[in-house]
């Protein structure tokens, strides 16, 4: 893993629309480096993508974040991030994430093996969110 900047964590997720996370760049900068394992690209030494993972390295594996500026989306670089992780926790049962709904974002996810909770069958499964400070229903 390279180094990281505070203010470049901040600039990427600010690019992406995450300004929930860009409001407090230092409590963003340290939830990426007390990440379980993260990855970045680089384009010229400018940071042009990150994926970050939570887990306890056995049973579950968390995928938090995979953000790539919009002007280098759609070459590959969100598809590398993922399957770097994906590696990393080869051997962990359950891989979990929460994306927006938006298709370009299922896509990449499905194409990667996971698949919506909402149209699984036979398996039991549901899944439960709380979100700080929003109101879900």
């Amino acid at each position: 893993m390279d180094q990281l900047a505070l203010q470049e964590v901040a600039d990427l997720y600010e690019a992406v629309g995450w300004s929930v996370y860009s409001a407090e760049p230092q409590l963003l900068f340290e939830a990426v480096q007390r990440s379980t394992f993260w990855v970045s690209a680089r384009d010229d030494g400018a940071l042009v993508g990150l994926a970050r993972c939570l887990s306890d390295d056995f049973s579950i594996f968390y995928l938090q974040d995979v953000l790539v500026l919009p002007a280098n989306q759609r070459n590959g670089i969100g598809s590398g991030l993922l399957h770097r992780c994906l590696s990393r926790f080869d051997h962990v049962r359950q891989r979990v994430l929460l994306t927006d709904d938006e298709e370009h974002q299922h896509r990449l996810y499905r194409s990667a093996g996971y698949q919506d909770v909402a149209t699984l069958r036979n398996t039991g499964l549901h899944a439960f969110v709380n979100i700080k400070g929003v109101d879900l229903t």
